[in-house]
């Protein structure tokens, strides 16, 4: 007995030697697997490119050029959403005031205060106008001597840094009143001008714009061009036509002014039946240039008062973005990222995309299992966003690991995306170590 007693605890001593042996060499692998892969081969053929990738775990898996300031492109969009959902929060509805006043002779006026919001397409402007002439009939009106804009939100004519004079969609101006984000989508039939949509009527001031002989609509849809007043103007004459609808009549002209100082004439308060989220996920879905610089403006506005302009809004992205972050080699000066002056490094978009997270559903799905955001300038092409990992043995569960690419050199997106796919590939070899 004391000779088995004797070999037992020697084959518990081995046991526990050879356990804590494996443990080690377990350990070592995992650290070795663990470490930054190399870089794809498709990438480091490219000069000026920088690209950084974590794992769920935070653990970097490959990194390169990681620290240098380049160009973000688009990938701009996601700094504006995630301070505009940190702000407001998801479910923030922007808004705009409708006022009732009277001429000295009594006849009825309607003052409009614009807020910027981005979402006032023409299905949004027939909606409010029904509530709005509901309010006005209540008291006794169906018809109003003029309509008075008050846009003092904005600074006129604001220009955000990036802004090219083309008539593409992408280049609309801000505004504080702005209607289908500025544009219009007007097409010839049998040599007669129409509108493309038929929820759009065509008036005065888009028939007018699509007959300037500068204006192609052979592209399709176009902006209203850099006079903040004509964009203004177009919203002001949809509201006049879905007001007629409900049976509101305006007799006189549009005109600008400042309102009452008696808050008591408010008359309606719109809040847009779209939330904040609900604008974010088409704005990345379709890179929509205005909707991030108009969240720009109103965020800068907050911070600092009205009017918004384009200092404030470069001032407000510095300090939220030090404040945020603490980062100092950067540069953001628009919200729609059309500036080339811009500046972030990949371990700068990753840190941000780590904060981003709760709202990486707003993020379209640019091929299996990776949600991003993209960007493309001329000479410029990136990629941010989150790769989908499945843990291995637990197909149920999945992970998201944040990645940014950014190429400052003429590339497609083709290659883009196979470097993208390269990622997904490096992260697959890791999702047995990356389960917690």
């Amino acid at each position: 007995m004391l000779i088995a007693r004797y070999f037992y605890k020697i084959q518990n001593k081995i046991q526990n030697r050879v356990r804590f042996f494996l443990r080690v060499w377990l350990f070592m692998s995992l650290s070795m697997v663990l470490q930054a892969q190399p870089v794809p081969s498709i990438f480091a053929e490219l000069d000026n490119a920088s690209l950084f990738l974590l794992n769920a775990q935070h653990q970097v898996v490959m990194a390169k050029h990681a620290d240098k300031a380049m160009i973000p492109a688009s990938t701009t969009k996601l700094m504006t959403a995630f301070l505009a959902l940190q702000h407001w929060g998801a479910e923030h509805r922007f808004h705009t005031n409708f006022y009732l006043s009277h001429t000295a002779n009594h006849e009825a006026v309607l003052m409009v205060k614009g807020y910027g919001d981005p979402f006032l397409i023409s299905e949004e402007i027939e909606h409010l106008a029904k509530t709005l002439a509901q309010r006005l009939k209540a008291q006794k009106i169906e018809s109003l001597s003029h309509l008075v804009l008050n846009t003092d939100y904005f600074q006129a004519n604001v220009i955000l840094p990036g802004h090219s004079s083309t008539q593409n969609p992408y280049d609309a101006i801000p505004s504080v009143l702005a209607a289908n984000f500025n544009t219009l989508n007007v097409e010839q039939q049998q040599g007669i001008l129409v509108s493309a949509e038929p929820q759009t009527p065509l008036t005065p001031v888009a028939r007018a714009w699509a007959m300037q002989p500068e204006v192609d609509l052979s592209q399709g849809r176009v902006n209203l061009g850099a006079q903040a007043k004509r964009c203004e103007n177009y919203f002001a004459e949809l509201l006049s036509h879905f007001l007629s609808k409900e049976g509101i009549r305006i007799q006189g002209s549009v005109v600008w002014g400042s309102l009452p100082a008696d808050q008591s004439h408010l008359i309606y308060q719109h809040d847009n039946s779209h939330t904040l989220a609900e604008l974010i996920q088409p704005m990345m879905r379709y890179s929509t240039n205005f909707i991030a610089n108009q969240l720009a403006l109103i965020l800068s506005a907050e911070r600092y008062g009205a009017p918004a302009t384009a200092e404030k809004v470069a001032k407000m992205f510095q300090e939220e973005i030090i404040g945020q972050f603490g980062w100092q080699d950067f540069k953001v000066e628009d919200g729609a990222g059309l500036s080339r002056q811009n500046r972030l490094s990949a371990k700068q978009l990753v840190m941000l995309l780590q904060k981003f997270k709760p709202w990486r559903h707003l993020l379209p799905e640019i091929m299996p299992q990776v949600v991003a955001k993209s960007g493309t300038l001329i000479g410029v092409t990136t990629l941010a966003g989150y790769i989908e990992v499945p843990i291995s043995g637990r197909a149920e569960q999945l992970q998201w690991a944040p990645f940014a690419l950014l190429i400052n050199e003429p590339a497609s997106y083709h290659t883009r995306n196979q470097i993208t796919q390269r990622l997904k590939t490096a992260l697959a070899s890791q999702s047995l170590v990356s389960a917690p």
